[in-house]
């Protein structure tokens, strides 16, 4: 018997390690089968609750917002705008499982697009300018003007309903900076321009803005109209891909069918182009590159490191499988990690460790910011040593971290995992 319980028990072990083996010397694909599909419901789990937490934090911002409207004080508007940055990191956990998800890139952008047009949506500087070659749109003022012309066809924009701006004017003219829903749309409209450059300050548009006793700006009930309009949007967005995640939702579905091999490709694309070509290139590097204010992105209210900092929480939180909610209760279960730990536990380490390093560089940029001393605009300025290396450091951290998740995927023998890559870390003379 303890011969026959020690066979078991190597048999076991020998699974384990070979999880992801084209052949098992336990000569079935039962455990390999059960080990990841535990994996996928795990990530599903936490998407799920990042998606839910999201939803109920874009909850309070609607509340926030019709008290702004209500009674358009400098308060309230304070108090918004508090309830815009706060519903931004649970948001932000989300963003590992864009990528390697379909379902989830092709939602991505009614609710995260950036940069966008400003002049598109409201008032702006004349140092803005009144026209661009690439975007008709670029000027067009929806907030002051209620009838508009795109492509040659006339938009009544009379009544801002939801409609309007999902359906019509978002991406309107096919330009991807015609943003006209989501979080970035919002924020736009509570801090309105940053005028800063890469000077201390952020947007700092008046609660006068939205008090129509006595309006400043012009249209201020159309403006209080379109923030409520895209607010309450913002909710039906979340609430559709929280369905996406539950336990029969489609984008569960999708992983569940995909099979083992492309499911754990969907899982490591997703970190693997977060990682470097969206957060490393797009992100970062362009910015540091050009140094330039409007390539951040959270430009309007100087929140930027808090994004990019909870972008690299929520890869952590992916790979390691666990994940803490707004209310303080854990959402943990199999993981990645372990799966890569069971064929090379090195690499695992690797990863954690690499991760970790990144995680406590976009700490000293959000530690650095949140002090007051130096805001993220500030640290890709020209002529600024200090803040240009911590931003940098970071980036190498993020290329780092990408490295080893590419030796985790060669470790469970997945086949190709398509992660996306960026001028801005290829190719940097393209984009000077």
């Amino acid at each position: 018997m303890a011969e026959e319980s020690a066979r078991r028990s190597w048999l076991k072990n020998t699974c384990a390690r070979a999880i992801l083996g084209a052949a098992m010397i336990c000569g079935t694909s039962a455990a390999q089968a059960a080990d990841v599909a535990a994996v996928i419901e795990t990530y599903a789990d936490i998407a799920h609750a990042k998606y839910e937490d999201a939803l109920n934090a874009a909850v309070a911002l609607e509340q926030a917002v019709n008290t702004l409207i209500a009674r358009p004080t400098e308060d309230n508007l304070k108090a918004a705008r508090q309830a815009w940055v706060a519903s931004r990191p649970a948001y932000q956990e989300t963003e590992g499982y864009r990528f390697g998800n379909a379902i989830v890139d092709d939602w991505e952008g009614r609710v995260n697009a950036w940069p966008l047009d400003e002049g598109m949506l409201d008032y702006v500087a004349d140092a803005y300018g009144t026209e661009s070659d690439e975007n008709p749109l670029y000027a067009a003022n929806v907030i002051a003007n209620p009838k508009l012309s795109v492509g040659g066809e006339e938009i009544d924009a009379a009544e801002i309903t939801k409609e309007l701006l999902a359906a019509k004017l978002h991406e309107a003219g096919e330009s991807e900076a015609n943003v006209a829903t989501g979080y970035h749309a919002i924020e736009f409209l509570l801090w309105g321009q940053d005028l800063n450059g890469t000077g201390p300050g952020a947007g700092n548009r008046p609660a006068s803005d939205f008090d129509t006793a006595n309006c400043t700006g012009g249209n201020c009930d159309r403006r209080a109209a379109y923030l409520k309009t895209a607010s309450a949007l913002l909710i039906d967005d979340l609430k559709e891909m929280v369905a996406n995640w539950t336990a029969d939702g489609a984008a569960r579905k999708a992983l569940r069918e995909a099979g083992d091999q492309q499911a754990l490709a969907m899982m490591f694309g997703g970190l693997g182009s977060l990682s470097y070509g969206e957060l490393a290139g797009e992100r970062m590097k362009l910015g540091l590159i050009l140094h330039d204010p409007e390539e951040e992105h959270d430009c309007f209210s100087d929140n930027t490191h808090n994004s990019h900092y909870y972008d690299q929480a929520g890869m952590i939180a992916i790979y390691q499988g666990s994940y803490t909610r707004a209310d303080g209760s854990e959402v943990k279960g199999a993981s990645l990690s372990e799966l890569v730990a069971a064929k090379s536990p090195e690499i695992d380490k690797g990863v954690k460790d690499a991760m970790a390093a990144t995680e406590a560089r976009m700490k000293l940029i959000k530690d650095t910011a949140d002090s007051g001393k130096m805001a993220y605009d500030q640290m890709i300025g020209d002529g600024n040593p200090e803040g240009n290396k911590m931003v940098q450091d970071a980036i190498d951290g993020l290329v780092a971290q990408t490295r080893a998740i590419e030796k985790a995927i060669e470790a469970l023998q997945i086949g190709q995992v398509a992660i996306e890559g960026s001028d801005s870390l290829d190719n940097p003379s393209a984009v000077q």
